[in-house]
């Protein structure tokens, strides 16, 4: 007999087994194997809100399987991720597999690395049943509002549509975001740019900045042209030469947020794939001549903790490969945000002595992107300030026609780096190196070589992208970090947000729902009131309050609220502009609609029960099916994947994934489709055509 670890997933286990000898048995639950019933609310609230729970479709089996392994083992572990959510897997597992909940068998790795299983092992505690207790009234207070509100709102609007505790007020601000966009009115400004150069004849770049009476802000050309009057024949002098030397920080090491934030800005990738990343580093890669190996610490963490021996190991590197003038003359420590779980530390790599390019040749392309990412930015957090030598320049111009005084003053600035520090390794800023020309005095003559006027508007507020977006929820408490990738995709899964390039777009649909909620259920989509309850999941999972008092004074004010929505909105039915369509109903001449069904959409006759007239919904694409010249149309597969295939069929089987253009073959004329690898493909068999798309502008 030996000892039996579960795990939650099968990579994971993999890597254990690198780090424990044969007396463990070591297998992966694959993720829950008990949840609330997907089909029905399985909360009864007359009860405390008790849950009933039942084993998750598809893993029976596997039940049966554990309660083997756990009857033929001396000892159990539950080795799940080490957060509210593997609390909970682990606390679920111990009940289905009927193990004593006040025996120490919990365990937990911040890392898996042969000192980080060690100590995980070395240290087995009871299941945390606060922990369990905040991820019970987490599940709990998500489903009473899915399965209470859902139905509320598709009848109001569309069959089969959602609304959630928080990816209702995800949507809200995207929303709100878009309605301060159309909203706002540009207002006009103008600029004046100068080229200047001295005795040196190198060109200095300055901008207008004020006259005698200050800092003036140009309105209109009329005031532009003005100065610029006052401008004829100016002499031009430096006025001021302020120059000093300025100290930047590194920022501090990944914490989910960030790392997803950082990634979809230097990397582009989505949050989704962020943590799919992310979550492969941490249980585990196949390194040649290492095996299975963890290479960052737990990735679903908002502590800027770091352990003193992963500092140490880090100190040691940059002193190794950098010197000592790259380590900082005390120990930086950075603070966590006041709510932030520390659990566990700050987002690392395991061993700061596999480098990046060291394993590059182990790991897929976006496997060495973001340990790349995490890896320097770790190093770097620790490292020396960069030194920036700053320049900051006033050039007074005094025109032949001014009187009592007067002149128009420009500015320019500049710096160079005289240490580099931390940005060696890792620069965060977008900032571009400007440098002001040496050999620049005060009081020095110089000459205009140009002064232009350039018109301008003041611009809305940008759309949310992943990266803004994400930045807003962890400023606004809404979520967790853990939660964030999640609700992104939920959100444009559902078509209640659209991608375009990089920005978020609300659908009309995403803005009737918000509508709805902001008039009848407020304190859903109100951000104040989500962190609040954010706030009280916390205090649940620190033993500072009790999950069943948190969902009663949640409850009752919602279920009130639901009840008097209901009663004033009787037979109301709201109308999209975009389920209108121009197809007439040949039946009665109305114009068609559309609905959703069990099978999906479908155009049915707004005249019912009159007129019951009903025919498939067709999304055309403007391509022409390459075999027989119908019009190519999108179809969903029984999975509900996108497809695109020939408006004739069965008739012609013209079928592909490829997606539709309206580009056409320079050999044949006929429509282009876009294949992976950013390739347009002709799919004219007699064809053949292959060339790479163009990149879109984003």
């Amino acid at each position: 007999m030996s000892d039996l670890i579960i795990v939650e997933s099968p990579s994971k286990a993999k890597t254990l087994k690198n780090y424990l000898g044969s007396g463990y048995h070591i297998v992966a639950s694959k993720g829950h194997v008990r949840d609330l019933s997907p089909t029905r609310l399985s909360v009864d609230v007359k009860k405390d809100f008790e849950p009933k729970y039942y084993i998750v479709k598809g893993k029976e089996d596997l039940v049966k399987q554990l309660e083997k392994e756990v009857a033929a083992s001396d000892k159990v572990y539950l080795a799940t991720d080490p957060d509210r959510e593997g609390e909970a897997i682990s606390w679920h597992l111990a009940t289905l597999l009927g193990l004593d909940l006040n025996e120490a068998n919990r365990v937990t790795f911040n890392e898996i690395t042969k000192t980080g299983v060690k100590n995980g092992m070395a240290a087995p505690r009871r299941v945390d049943m606060d922990l369990v207790n905040a991820q019970q009234a987490r599940r709990i207070l998500d489903r009473l509002v899915g399965y209470k509100l859902s139905p509320f709102v598709s009848q109001k609007i569309r069959r089969g549509l959602s609304a959630g505790r928080v990816q209702s007020v995800a949507v809200r601000m995207i929303v709100d975001r878009e309605e301060e966009i159309r909203a706002f009115v540009p207002e006009e400004y103008w600029t004046i740019d100068g080229k200047f150069f001295g005795s040196n004849k190198r060109i200095i770049n300055a901008s207008f900045y004020g006259d005698e009476t200050g800092k003036r802000e140009l309105k209109s050309e009329k005031e532009t042209d003005e100065i610029l009057a006052r401008l004829e024949n100016a002499v031009y002098t430096v006025s001021s030469l302020k120059k000093g030397t300025r100290k930047k920080n590194p920022a501090p090491p990944f914490i989910t947020s960030t790392l997803q934030q950082e990634a979809a800005k230097k990397l582009g990738f989505r949050a989704e794939r962020t943590m799919k990343i992310a979550q492969e580093l941490y249980e585990g890669v196949e390194i040649a001549g290492m095996g299975s190996v963890g290479l960052i610490t737990y990735m679903r963490t908002d502590s800027l903790r770091i352990s003193e021996e992963a500092r140490a190991a880090a100190d040691a590197y940059v002193r190794r490969v950098y010197g000592d003038k790259y380590m900082p003359d005390k120990p930086r420590y950075f603070k966590s945000r006041s709510n932030a779980q520390d659990g566990h530390e700050a987002i690392r790599p395991s061993s700061v002595e596999l480098t990046p390019d060291s394993i590059k040749s182990s790991l897929s392309t976006d496997q060495y992107k973001l340990y790349s990412l995490i890896w320097r930015r770790f190093l770097a957090s620790l490292m020396a300030q960069c030194v920036q030598n700053t320049a900051k320049l006033d050039i007074k111009g005094v025109g032949e026609n001014e009187k009592d005084g007067g002149y128009c003053l420009f500015t320019a600035s500049g710096y160079s780096v005289k240490f580099d520090g931390f940005t060696v390794l890792y620069n965060s800023d977008d900032e571009e190196k400007s440098k002001l020309p040496d050999g620049i005095t005060e009081n020095a003559a110089l000459k205009a070589k140009e002064l232009s006027k350039n018109q301008h508007f003041t611009q809305p507020p940008a759309r949310y992208t992943e990266e803004s977006l994400i930045k807003m929820l962890e400023e606004n408490g809404v979520g967790r970090p853990s939660t964030y990738a999640t609700i992104i995709s939920t959100i444009v899964k559902r078509e209640y947000v659209t991608r375009k390039a990089k920005q978020l777009i609300p659908t009309e649909l995403g803005e009737a729902i918000t509508k709805l909620l902001k008039e009848r259920f407020p304190k859903i989509v109100n951000t104040k009131f989500t962190a609040q309850m954010e706030t009280g999941l916390d205090k649940v999972g620190d033993g500072e309050e009790d999950y069943i008092k948190l969902l009663h004074s949640f409850y009752g004010d919602f279920e009130q609220t639901l009840q008097k929505a209901k009663e004033e909105m009787q037979g109301v039915k709201i109308q999209l502009k975009e389920d209108q369509t121009d197809i007439p109903c040949e039946k009665c001449g109305r114009m068609m609609v559309v609905k959703t069904g069990r099978f999906g959409k479908f155009l049915a006759c707004p005249g019912y029960p009159e007129c019951k007239n009903t025919k498939p919904y067709v999304v055309e694409t403007g391509a022409v099916c390459p075999k027989c010249g119908g019009k190519v149309i999108s179809r969903k597969s029984k999975r509900g994947y996108t497809f695109f295939g020939c408006e004739k069929w069965p008739e012609c089987d013209f079928m592909t994934w490829d997606k539709p253009t309206e580009e056409k073959c320079p050999k044949c004329g006929k429509s282009l489709f876009k294949s992976k690898g950013n390739m347009l493909t002709c799919l004219d068999e007699n064809c053949g055509y292959k060339a790479k798309a163009k990149k879109e502008k984003e």
